[in-house]
Parts: C-alpha cells; structure tokens; sequence
C-alpha cells in the first residue's frame, strides 16, 4: 500500500523486454536506502517487486498485464519517473490509500498556467467516469491528487482536472508533461468498492436490500 506522496524523482537505467514481460532498472537512491528482495515499490504508480539492488539502483520484473495498461511500455533510458516506498505501519498517510493497482491511462488534453497553479485536463475513459467525483482523490502517475473538476455524466467525452501547486510540479514527472502525454490513473478504492456493490444490488434483491442497508448505516 502506497500514500501517493512521492518521494523521489527516480530515472529508468534499462528496460530488458521479452516474450510476454520485460525487467526494468531504476536508479533511485532513497527507494533502496532500506529495501530488500521482495520489497514493493511504485513506478509512477506502478506497484513493482524488487528482485535485485544495488547502492542506488534496483531492478524488478513488469508483466505483460502491466505492460499492456499502463505507460511502462518502453521506457527509455535517463525517463524520470515518480518512485515511493511502501508505507508503513504508523506512518502519517499525507496523500490516501494508493494500492499501486492502476486502472489504465489517460491522456493530456490541456494545460492551463496560472499564477501558482497550473490547471491539468486529463481524458476519463467510461468505464472510469463513475468513479471519478469533484473534490474527491484519484493517483496520476502515482501522485495522489484531488480531482478540482470532473465532465457532467451526459458529456460524450469525459474528463477530469487537477491543480497542481508549485511544490507537486517541482518534485513530480507532472512537471514535465505536455499536452498528448499518457499517464498512469487509479481510482479511489472506495469508489470501486461501491460500484462493485452497486453492481451487485441491480441484479439479485436480497442484494439489494443489503446494499442499502449498508449505505443507509
């Protein structure tokens, strides 16, 4: 489990593809100052399994799942990517419960520069959409963020925002993006959970009635 709070702007050393998943090496020196084999740490959002490290480097198998939905395609060497460790038991969770589970991407629409914000226009795919509300969380590129506006549901192509203050632009890889650039997205757990159940109550009544009792409670 994540808190969506990066902590270091790491750089892929090399991604090593083959049949049906690729190995990828990322130089991060806070990433691995206490991680073990088996350690999860998030790749712009991404949760990876550390199977080999060294001083400030560490290397991890990506599957073919994983390649497939997210931006870890085939990144080249010196990419910056946003990197943070596991949280721990006791720790302050700053951001919200990021599982390093992503949905899939979204592309860059628009940028809008303000004073001190700077306003990111983002694509919602719509089996997304519903679970995507104003003012509520979601994790690009694994920085947890909170959603400054979202498309009406009678919109043909959804959409959400962010504002980002200068601190986020400065110590993540948002900093850097530019209008057309994909990014990784998960959606707030609780809202899967919900729609899942909501699922559920539509088809079967004794479902139903469970459902709403656990809402009205």
């Amino acid at each position: 489990m994540f808190t969506g709070i990066i902590e270091e702007l790491g750089e892929v050393v090399s991604w090593s593809p083959s049949t049906d998943a690729a190995r990828i090496t990322v130089r991060g020196p806070l990433a691995v100052t206490d991680a073990k084999h088996g350690d999860s740490i998030s790749v712009n959002g991404v949760c990876l399994t550390v199977i080999d490290q060294g001083p400030d480097w560490f290397t991890a198998d990506v599957m073919a799942e994983t390649i497939a939905m997210s931006t870890l395609k085939n990144p080249q060497p010196g990419v910056r990517v946003n990197l943070e460790r596991a949280a721990q038991v006791g720790d302050r969770i700053g951001g919200h419960i990021v599982q390093g589970h992503i949905d899939g991407t979204s592309t860059l629409l628009s940028i809008e520069q303000g004073g001190a914000w700077r306003v990111l226009r983002f694509t919602l795919d719509p089996e997304h959409a519903p679970l995507v509300t104003s003012k509520g969380s979601i994790a690009i590129d694994g920085i947890s963020l909170t959603v400054s506006a979202v498309s009406a549901p009678e919109e043909p192509n959804a959409w959400f925002e962010v504002s980002l203050i200068p601190e986020t632009l400065a110590v993540t890889t948002l900093g850097f993006k530019q209008v057309g650039d994909a990014a990784n997205i998960e959606t707030d757990i609780l809202a899967r959970h919900v729609e899942r159940m909501t699922h559920f109550a539509a088809i079967t009544p004794a479902a139903a009635t469970s459902t709403n009792e656990w809402i009205q409670s």
